[in-house]
């Protein structure tokens, strides 16, 4: 069986002389025939919407062609745009929630919160058989989304200071009302009913409020990542993505099967996990999801490749991620490079480097492993690149 998969990914629109946060989304908007680009809350940030793929590697062109396509909308007016949890250079302005009755109720009714929503994501969808499959397959996946959030980790900064997190935006994103570690629940049923409760507090007015670190679309019959920051690098974007889909073929398999270990509805300790990723990114320890203990990021990232395995290889993913994860691992996290761009030039020397990295180059990259073939950059022009000879293996 076939788990199709999708992304969405939002991007900062930056001064390309200033490094600057703008707010000109709608400009870029305006240079681009529409379909699968969108505004978002903020006027500084715009959302592309991937098509739904079977194969890593035709995620990877999408993802990649869209990037070109937004960048030359960008460049034509002088400005950049960054894929990344949040920028270093940027002000705080009641003034520049985007048009829009939606986004006015969210400004109005959560005020600072919203106006200081200068952060951008990355999601993923996944195919689910139904929708009881998705809520009960949340509960399984969900000790392993840390980990994923540490790969994605990309935003250090925030308002032109060092934070010490790697990733800034989870702990901004974490004030919204339902934000978090999704819990557990037995049916769609029960989950929908929890959902009708918040709706019912006035606490959110739909379910489109529901923020949870994973959910089941409210359109669609996937499963929906949510924790991750927006990642400068597409193939982050493609190895988080294939972790995801493997994770949630384990967990509909061991739910179909009903004789594999499934959990034990313990989640008070993720939102401590997730507060550790955001700290440590790849760089220090994570709580270990078998374990519940310390351990080093790369030994974690690494057992639960191992772990899914049979997932990535049912999938055609395995050769794709363990390269993407070993080039990961080795690279380090954007927020690590983020910093040694800063400490040794400026903050305008990391602006330079997401805006080179949201491209597709590669500035400052570590030589990768003889056994590992550097993944092939995304340029601005020319034939898109392909994970295929890039990864070392097939893919699908």
């Amino acid at each position: 069986m076939t788990l199709r998969i999708g992304a969405e990914e939002e991007f900062h629109v930056l001064d390309v002389e200033s490094g600057r946060l703008v707010p000109r989304a709608r400009a870029v908007l305006d240079r681009l025939d529409r379909p699968g680009f969108t505004a978002e809350l903020q006027q500084s940030a715009v959302e592309t919407n991937s098509q739904v793929h079977d194969t890593l590697d035709d995620l990877y062109a999408d993802l990649a062609g869209a990037r070109r396509r937004l960048d030359t909308a960008a460049s034509s007016l002088g400005l950049a745009v960054v894929a990344a949890g949040t920028v270093p250079l940027a002000r705080i302005s009641s003034r520049d929630i985007t048009a829009d009755s939606r986004y006015k109720h969210l400004a109005d009714e959560y005020r600072k919160v919203a106006h200081e929503q200068l952060v951008c994501s990355a999601q993923v969808h996944v195919d689910v058989p139904d929708r009881d499959t998705a809520v009960r397959a949340m509960c399984l996946v969900s000790p392993w989304l840390p980990p994923l959030l540490a790969l994605s980790a990309s935003s250090p900064f925030w308002l032109g200071a060092d934070t010490g997190y790697a990733s800034w935006r989870t702990m901004l994103w974490q004030r919204w009302p339902t934000a978090g570690p999704a819990g557990c629940h037995a049916s769609a049923r029960e989950y929908d009913a929890a959902v009708e409760e918040l709706i019912g507090s006035g606490v959110i007015s739909d379910a489109g409020m529901v923020y949870h670190d994973v959910r089941p679309s409210a359109h669609q019959r996937t499963l929906e990542l949510r924790v991750c920051d927006a990642c400068p690098r597409v193939e982050t974007v493609v190895l988080v993505a294939g972790l995801f889909r493997a994770l949630v073929r384990d967990a509909c398999a061991r739910l179909a099967d009903g004789d594999g270990p499934v959990c034990d509805g313990r989640h008070d300790w993720l939102r401590a996990a997730t507060w550790r990723a955001a700290r440590s990114g790849l760089e220090e320890h994570l709580v270990d999801p078998e374990t519940r203990r310390a351990a080093p990021a790369p030994e974690v990232l690494r057992r639960m490749r191992d772990r899914l395995r049979p997932a990535l290889e049912a999938s055609g993913d395995w050769h794709t991620v363990h390269a993407l994860l070993e080039e990961a691992l080795q690279a380090g996290s954007a927020a690590l490079r983020l910093r040694r761009a800063a400490a040794a030039e400026d903050l305008l020397a990391s602006v330079d480097l997401m805006v080179d990295e949201t491209r597709g180059g590669r500035a400052g990259r570590r030589p990768a492993p003889a056994a590992l073939p550097p993944i092939t950059p995304v340029r601005t022009g020319g034939a898109r690149p392909s994970l295929r000879t890039a990864a070392g293996g097939t893919v699908g």
